[in-house]
């Protein structure tokens, strides 16, 4: 084992076992998109488009647990791995822009929690509006930080925290799920089974809700991420899968069921959480606080667990030389604090802009979703490469994520895409800074190659916003 690779790993008392990482999963995966989730499909499509989504966001998202699961057997000595991933298959550069990107992702994410759960207050409180007022990014502001102090005392009590959060926030969902089934009206779920109300073909309904199902299964790639806290390195993979199935079903689950309570035009109409006024429909105003309640509990959660995430990128950037030295400094605790300061500030400033965007948690979820993308689509081709001449079976799932990923990106559109640029182009300082405390060569010609296409979409991306050709 190499000085570095000692360097990196965590002591044995941060060691996490197989039910604790699974819960980091489950407990990544479970936050505020699930709550959205009845909303935002009604806004595209009907049943019929919304099984199909499913479908499709299920079998691709199942194909990259897979993949997250086959390299790390395969490939044990990368830790970080959806960015050590990027970088071992495609350079230095191209795997600092997934690091960075999967971080930025991370801390945008966090911003949905705070504006999801202001949101809810605001359904008493009409000073909070949506989550995007100033008092509302005040108070979210508060929240930020005082997990932040939480966070800094030590991984293994946030760790052990997220566990018994992931558990008293699943028993709502699943409590949703059996209400809307004993509720269910079959002449609802039929009249909505067409999306007719909606213009756009059936591809361009079912494209519409890819964005959303990308969002809430942001997460499953979250053992991967925390791999060096792993007590055996065969458990990262298993705790993928566990966690993926263990929650797909409850995903579907809960959009399908909504169709049958509400007309779909009205579900389109109810403000985030609209889990919680589709319950409200059904039962009563209980069903509403319940909802709310459990979706508050929930968002903490992962708002915990992300935060977690998000630092131990760039922590282990840092100490593979990839991000400036600064970063890969830790505590006594195990906590990288400069990485983790790094993650709330830029969770401050995006919290800051939602005040100045038409839907802030909408553009906060797909902004979220579309910073992963790229992160995701190198890691799927990362195991094209290492399946490539190997066993089959590895190869054809390797290839299906990537078709799967390179599609999502085709789906989030222009709009977003030119946005990530602008996010992702200006992070290149960072590159620079770490290959000057090297003293190394700042670019070589590839890499003066991908610079050049990241700040052409980040100067497209301002010159468009400026004149409106696209908006936040």
């Amino acid at each position: 084992m190499t000085q570095v690779e000692k360097e990196t790993r965590a002591p044995d008392a941060a060691k996490l076992a197989l039910p604790t990482l699974t819960t980091m999963v489950v407990g990544s995966m479970v936050g505020a998109g699930v709550f959205s989730l009845p909303r935002r499909f009604a806004q595209e499509t009907g049943v019929a488009g919304a099984l199909i989504a499913w479908a499709v966001a299920g079998t691709g998202m199942l194909m990259l647990a897979f993949v997250f699961q086959t390299l790390a057997i395969r490939r044990p000595d990368l830790d970080a791995g959806v960015y050590a991933y990027a970088k071992a298959g495609f350079g230095e550069y191209l795997g600092f822009f997934s690091a960075f990107g999967y971080w930025a992702s991370a801390c945008v994410g966090n911003v949905t929690y705070w504006v999801l759960i202001m949101s809810t207050i605001g359904a008493i409180a009409p000073a909070l509006g949506d989550g995007d007022t100033v008092l509302a990014v005040v108070l979210s502001s508060m929240g930020l930080w005082l997990f932040f102090a939480l966070i800094s005392r030590g991984v293994k009590e946030a760790a052990a925290i997220n566990r018994i959060v992931t558990v008293a926030k699943v028993v709502p969902i699943l409590v949703f799920v059996v209400l809307a089934l004993f509720y269910l009206k079959p002449h609802v779920f039929a009249e909505n089974w067409g999306g007719a109300d909606y213009a756009g073909s059936l591809f361009q309904q079912v494209k519409g809700t890819m964005l959303a199902t990308v969002f809430v299964f942001l997460g499953v790639e979250g053992a991967s991420v925390y791999s060096r806290h792993a007590k055996r390195r065969e458990d990262v993979g298993r705790a993928t899968v566990l966690g993926f199935l263990s929650v797909f079903a409850v995903f579907a689950s809960v959009t399908i069921v909504s169709y049958g309570l509400m007309p779909m035009s009205e579900i389109a109409e109810l403000r985030q959480p609209s889990m919680a006024g589709v319950l409200e429909h059904a039962v009563g105003t209980w069903g509403k606080v319940f909802v709310s309640v459990g979706l508050i509990v929930s968002v903490l959660g992962a708002y915990l667990a992300w935060t977690l995430m998000a630092a131990e990128v760039l922590f282990v950037a840092a100490k593979d030389d990839d991000m400036p030295r600064f970063l890969k400094r830790s505590t006594a605790a195990d906590v990288p604090v400069p990485a983790l300061v790094m993650t709330t500030l830029l969770s401050q400033l995006v919290l800051v802009v939602t005040m100045f965007s038409d839907d802030a948690f909408n553009f906060a979820l797909d902004l979220t979703s579309a910073l992963t993308l790229i992160p995701f689509l190198l890691a799927a081709a990362f195991a094209v490469r290492i399946a490539a001449g190997g066993r089959g079976g590895e190869l054809a799932v390797a290839v299906l994520a990537t078709v799967y990923t390179a599609f999502l990106i085709y789906a989030a559109g222009l709009k977003y895409l030119l946005v990530s640029f602008i996010i992702y182009a200006p992070a290149t300082a960072l590159f620079v800074k770490a290959r000057r405390e090297q003293g190394r060569r700042l670019f070589s010609p590839r890499e003066l190659f991908v610079l050049a296409v990241s700040a052409a979409g980040a100067a497209l991306g301002v010159v468009a916003l400026a004149v409106g050709w696209i908006s936040l």
